[in-house]
C-alpha cells in the first residue's frame, strides 16, 4: 500500500502537459474504437461487401495504421510533439468526414461510391493515427519522472480503453436515434458524432498542450529533455539506408523473436473488432445482440480501471515476467467461449482476458520506450508495432471466412469450434515465452529487473 500511495502521489503531481496527452487519447479512443466496432457490420451490410471482403478491408485498415507507424512513428522526434499531435488529430478529423458522407452514396462493390469514400477516409485516418500514438508515448516518456513512468504508461493505455467503453455505451442510442437521417440503420450518424468529437480533440489539444506547458513539463526532467532535443537536432538516417538498417532494433535476434512471438495472443485483440461484434450480434439472445457495441466494448472499461492499478502494484516486477504471465492469463479464458454463446461465459471471458491484457500490454509499451535511445522513442515504438501490423492483416484474412462458415447471419452456427481454434492459436505465445525465458534473459533485449529509481531513466 505504501508503494501504491507513493506512485499515485507522483502521478497526481505530474505536469499539466500530461493532460494534453491523456484527454486527446481519451477522445480518440471514443472515435477510433467506436468506428472500428461498427466497421465490419457497416462494410458487410451497408456497403454490401459481405463478411469475407469486409474482414479483409478492416484488416488492411488496422494493419495500415501499424504500417504507418513503422514509417511515421518518428515524426514526433523530428518535428516536435505538439506540432505532430495537432497535425495527426486534424488529419483524422478530416478523414472521418468522408466515411460519414459515404452513408448517402450507393454501395455494392469495391468500385462503388460508398466504398471509395470509405476507403479514402480509412487511408487518411490510418496516416494520422500512425503519427499520433508514437508521439503520445514519446510524450509520456519525456514528461513523466522515474517514480510515475510505469503508472503514466498504464494511465494513457487505460484512458484510450475508457474511450472505447464510452463509444460502446453511446453507440446504440445514437444509432437508433439517427436511423431515419442516416438510413438504413443509423451507423453513419454514429460516424458523424465521432467526426465532431475529433475536431473537438484538436481544440482541446491546442488549448492544453501549449508551448509554455510543454516547456514547463520538460523543465521537470532537464536531463531527459536535453537528450531528446539534442538527438532531434542530429542527423537522422534515411529510411532504407545502410545506417537505417544498421541501427534497426529488429537486427537483435532475441528482440525480434520476442515481439514476433506475441502475434498469436494478439489475435485476440483483433477478434475484438473483427469477430466479437458480429458474433454477439448474431449468436446471442435479443437483449444482448441488439446492444452488441456495448457488450463487445466492456473490456476497455475494465482495462481503464485495471491497467494503472496493476502498473502501480507491479512497478518492481520484471517486465518479462509480467508479459509472460499476462499473455497466459489473457489466452486461457478464450476456452470459455467454447462452451457456447452464453452471457455468463462471454462476461467471464471479457473479465479474465482483460486482467491478462492489463498485466502485460502497458509493460510492453513501457519496455519499448525504455529501450529507445534519446530522440528515437517514437521510431522505436513505431518499429515495435510491426508484428502488430502482421497480426491485424493475417487475422482479417481468415476472420471473415470463419464468421461466414461458423457464425453466419442466417443458417446453422458452430461458434464453439470457431473459438476452440482461436483459443489454441492464442496459447502459442505464452507457451513459447515460458519455454525460452532463459534465452531471452541472457540476450540484449534489456529485460533486467528494475526498481522505481531506474524505471524510465
Amino acid at each position: 500500500m505504501q508503494e501504491l500511495r507513493t506512485t499515485v502521489r507522483a502521478f497526481i503531481a505530474a505536469p499539466r502537459a500530461m493532460w494534453g496527452l491523456y484527454l486527446p487519447y481519451l477522445i480518440e479512443g471514443i472515435a477510433y474504437f467506436g468506428v472500428l466496432t461498427l466497421l465490419m457490420k457497416y462494410l458487410s451490410e451497408n456497403v454490401a461487401l459481405g463478411d469475407i471482403r469486409a474482414g479483409i478491408v478492416v484488416s488492411l485498415f488496422t494493419g495500415g495504421i501499424t504500417f504507418a507507424m513503422f514509417f511515421l512513428g518518428e515524426m514526433g522526434d523530428r518535428l516536435g510533439l505538439r506540432r505532430v499531435l495537432l497535425l495527426a488529430i486534424t488529419l483524422m478529423a478530416v478523414g472521418r468526414i468522408f466515411i460519414t458522407l459515404a452513408g448517402y452514396a450507393s454501395g455494392g462493390s469495391f468500385g462503388s461510391p460508398a466504398f471509395l469514400l470509405t476507403a479514402l477516409s480509412l487511408v487518411i485516418v490510418a496516416a494520422g493515427f500512425g503519427m499520433l500514438q508514437p508521439a503520445l508515448f514519446s510524450g509520456v516518456k519525456q514528461f513523466a519522472d522515474p517514480r510515475s513512468s510505469a503508472v503514466a504508461f498504464g494511465v494513457i493505455y487505460g484512458v484510450n480503453n475508457l474511450g472505447a467503453f464510452i463509444a460502446g455505451f453511446l453507440s446504440p442510442f445514437v444509432r437508433e436515434a439517427s436511423a431515419k437521417t442516416f438510413p438504413p440503420n443509423g451507423i453513419n450518424g454514429v460516424f458523424a458524432l465521432y467526426t465532431g468529437l475529433t475536431f473537438l480533440s484538436v481544440v482541446v489539444t491546442a488549448l492544453i498542450l501549449t508551448p509554455r506547458t510543454v516547456r514547463a513539463a520538460l523543465a521537470r526532467r532537464p536531463e531527459n529533455s536535453a537528450q531528446e532535443i539534442a538527438a532531434r537536432g542530429g542527423t537522422k538516417a534515411r529510411v532504407f539506408s545502410s545506417q537505417w538498417f544498421a541501427e534497426h532494433p529488429l537486427r537483435d535476434g532475441r528482440f525480434a523473436f520476442f515481439v514476433f512471438i506475441l502475434i498469436p495472443v494478439q489475435t485476440l485483440f483483433a477478434h475484438t473488432w473483427l469477430t466479437l461484434p458480429l458474433y454477439i450480434n448474431r449468436a446471442f439472445v435479443p437483449w444482448v445482440s441488439s446492444r452488441f457495441e456495448f457488450f463487445s466494448n466492456l473490456s476497455p472499461l475494465l482495462v481503464f480501471l485495471l491497467a494503472p492499478l496493476v502498473a502501480a502494484l507491479t512497478v518492481r516486477k520484471d517486465p518479462l515476467d509480467m508479459i509472460q504471465w499476462g499473455t497466459l492469463v489473457m489466452a486461457v479464458p478464450a476456452f470459455l467461449l467454447v462452451l457456447g454463446p452464453s452471457p455468463w461465459t462471454l462476461f467471464a471471458y471479457i473479465v479474465f482476458m482483460t486482467v491478462g491484457e492489463s498485466m502485460w500490454q502497458p509493460r510492453f509499451y513501457h519496455f519499448i520506450s525504455e529501450m529507445a535511445p534519446p530522440g528515437r522513442t517514437g521510431a522505436y515504438i513505431g518499429i515495435g508495432q510491426f508484428p502488430w501490423f502482421l497480426t491485424k492483416v493475417l487475422t482479417g484474412f481468415y476472420a471473415g471466412w470463419f464468421l461466414k462458415n461458423y457464425c453466419p447471419a442466417n443458417g446453422p452456427q458452430r461458434t464453439s469450434q470457431m473459438w476452440l481454434i482461436y483459443a489454441c492459436i492464442a496459447m502459442i505465445s505464452p507457451i513459447a515465452l515460458l519455454l525460452v525465458r532463459r534465452w531471452l534473459r541472457t540476450g540484449s533485449v534489456g529485460m533486467t529487473r528494475r526498481t522505481p529509481d531506474t524505471a524510465g531513466a
